[in-house]
């Protein structure tokens, strides 16, 4: 299995050295031909804005929508979550592209800056009963980006509590959740829908690979149901003889 690791800028070495520690080879992707030579995607975190840029430049955003509306795995991790949100706040002015078909929407810096960056245990019960290891994960929040809501197809596979005070700052979105500046509020910071997966933490900055074998079984199982698919739909209209056309500690 080879797995495409988009490589324009941001951690997308250290993507393609946790998947060699699983045995599983990372394809750089730079170009919108080179997404025809993998089966999943990874989009790496760094910084969004430029990753944007250089997206556009290189013409990639209508062939990464395409890759994920063909149902291929993809996984964003922090600006790759925000890449694959059918909505984003908090953006700089002009906002951003976005590739969308994740339907959430996501705040851009939730966490603030660079310098406000930090580690978190996260408890993790779907990727601990499907990977196995401790109920929890130690999470790299880097200027962190969080969910603010879901649709009903998502399902949530991490949360972080905040002290609702840490919100004062953001936007009006989350101001109907403040009861009192002491209160603690949930916020989701990794979701899965039908073939995406997105963390705001930074799983490949860590020793733990779970992430990235939950994501590999991910891919397996789509590649799986598409391979049974095509095979019925090959029986089924065979007799029409017609062509085919063939993403510090938190306190």
């Amino acid at each position: 299995m080879a797995v495409g690791v988009l490589a324009l800028q941001g951690s997308f070495n250290e993507h393609i050295a946790a998947l060699r520690r699983l045995g599983v080879k990372g394809v750089q992707i730079r170009k919108p031909e080179q997404l025809h030579s993998v089966t999943s995607l990874i989009i790496p975190g760094g910084e969004s804005t430029t990753m944007a840029k250089l997206a556009e430049y290189h013409n990639l955003f209508p062939a990464l929508r395409e890759f994920v509306k063909l149902g291929k795995p993809v996984w964003g991790t922090c600006a790759g979550l925000i890449f694959l949100a059918d909505k984003a706040s908090g953006q700089k002015t002009g906002g951003q592209e976005l590739i969308g078909g994740l339907d959430c929407t996501v705040h851009r810096n939730f966490f603030g800056s660079q310098l406000q960056s930090f580690e978190a245990e996260l408890s993790v019960p779907e990727i601990a009963a499907k990977e196995g290891g401790p109920p929890t994960f130690r999470g790299v929040f880097i200027r962190a980006p969080a969910i603010l809501d879901v649709g009903s197809d998502v399902e949530v596979l991490a949360d972080i509590c905040i002290q609702s005070d840490k919100t004062s700052d953001l936007d009006s979105a989350l101001e109907s959740q403040k009861e009192s500046t002491t209160s603690e509020k949930k916020v989701i910071v990794a979701v899965k829908q039908g073939n995406l997966l997105a963390t705001a933490f930074h799983p490949e900055l860590t020793a733990d690979t779970r992430w990235h074998s939950f994501f590999l079984k991910m891919a397996s199982e789509v590649g799986d149901e598409a391979s049974r698919s095509a095979s019925t739909s090959q029986e089924d209209l065979s007799f029409y003889k017609q062509p085919r056309n063939d993403l510090p500690i938190f306190q």
